[in-house]
């Protein structure tokens, strides 16, 4: 990407913006050992980032970034969905008492944690996405991110964490956003996508919740999720493989809820396929969600998506498009979805924050193969591009969705 490593010259009191190396306690020694310890290095240099051989990275004493260039150096035109280093994160911690400390940004690097963190043990984490992008003007908008903060609580309290605020939470991605502006993509070429995670970091061995927690956010840019961009998507039903079942967390962002599914998407992928739909566990007759998104069907002009009941994630994308599309005049309808009626809709597309609005081109379900129109279809289309023109600040906010930062 034609990156260099470059040394990153601090002005004023460094301890007064970057926090020394993130620490939480590890053992009762606390002068020894520590369960996290993020490392503001890249290859043992704990001044250096990556960034163009020119640039400087300046702190002022208000904690403002200023970049030295406007833009990374990176070919704007051919980003993937694929993380691509930047120059900070945050982090804060809590500890027993269940409140977070006030967090700092960090250099990006590698996290380092006891090997009996009740996350890597059990997995006790929880994340969100959410993107930022860069309008005309310069300025930066969010989208929604009060919503993802109340996910995030919702999420936490079903497996037994603490959780920041919606305050600190909002806070702490525009801090971030901020700190990386330049990985913003130009308008149209893409989004910066945030990672907010909450993690169990404290030392377990019996099956308990963690004491300890680490709340993180990375940002990366990026480009569509999948390669067909907005081009339709070609789905197949697993009939055997079920992303979550009655009382689980499938209606939460857990981190447990994605790998269970990785064996049976690779093998789809491998045969051609863009994704799998899933299927409810009990009757196994209907629809749920397809691997990250959420699904939705168009019947001359009622629009149909699985109802959310514990299963399902209530994605944001969602709920946000359940909107659009009703103040648009469609009839929405959240309920139960046969395969049947599904395999019989007008059309068919999937939305998610990394997805947006992907229509979907087919749908395989007991080896007989479904088509939906020839190309991307009207409902599709007009919902994609009304989300996306509200979310790239193309049209005016009628509904107090997008958050700006100057």
């Amino acid at each position: 990407m034609g990156f260099a490593l470059a040394y990153c010259r601090l002005h004023g009191n460094v301890s007064q913006f970057l926090s020394p190396p993130f620490t939480s306690p590890f053992y009762d020694d606390r002068r020894r050992y520590r369960s996290l310890k993020i490392q503001n290095n890249l290859h043992s240099m704990s001044s250096t980032v990556l960034m163009e051989p020119s640039a400087r990275c300046q702190v002022s004493r208000s904690s403002t970034f200023q970049e030295a260039s406007e833009l990374a150096n990176i070919n704007w035109d051919n980003i993937a969905f694929l993380p691509i280093p930047t120059d900070f994160m945050y982090a804060a911690e809590s500890l027993e008492d269940g409140i977070f400390t006030k967090g700092q940004l960090q250099r990006f690097g590698p996290i380092h944690m006891s090997p009996c963190a009740g996350v890597l043990n059990y997995g006790q984490g929880v994340f969100e996405g959410m993107k930022a992008y860069r309008k005309a003007d310069g300025s930066i908008l969010l989208f929604r991110p009060e919503e993802n903060a109340l996910r995030m609580r919702m999420g936490a309290e079903r497996i037994c964490m603490p959780a920041p605020t919606v305050e600190q939470f909002v806070d702490a991605v525009k801090q971030t956003v901020l700190a990386n502006k330049r990985w913003i993509p130009p308008p149209g070429k893409g989004s910066l996508y945030i990672r907010p995670m909450l993690l169990g970091t404290g030392s377990v061995l019996g099956v308990a919740p963690a004491s300890e927690y680490t709340f993180l956010i990375f940002v990366s840019p990026v480009g569509n999720y999948f390669k067909e961009g907005l081009a339709p998507l070609n789905l197949i039903i697993d009939t055997e493989i079920h992303r979550a079942i009655p009382g689980g967390t499938g209606g939460v962002k857990a981190i447990g809820n994605y790998s269970p599914v990785l064996k049976a998407q690779s093998i789809a992928k491998d045969k051609g396929y863009s994704d799998i739909l899933y299927l409810d566990s009990v009757h196994k007759k209907y629809v749920e969600e397809v691997s990250s998104c959420n699904i939705f069907v168009v019947k001359h002009n009622i629009i149909s998506t699985p109802t959310v009941s514990g299963t399902i994630l209530p994605g944001i994308t969602r709920k946000s498009i359940i909107e659009v599309a009703r103040r648009q005049g469609f009839q929405v309808e959240e309920r139960l979805i046969s395969v049947e009626e599904l395999l019989a809709a007008d059309e068919v597309f999937c939305t998610g924050t990394a997805v947006v609005v992907s229509p979907v081109g087919s749908i395989t379900y007991l080896e007989k193969r479904i088509k939906y129109g020839n190309g991307v279809g009207i409902v599709s289309q007009q919902l994609y591009s009304a989300l996306t023109s509200l979310q790239m600040g193309l049209t005016e906010d009628k509904m107090g969705w997008t958050v700006v930062l100057d």
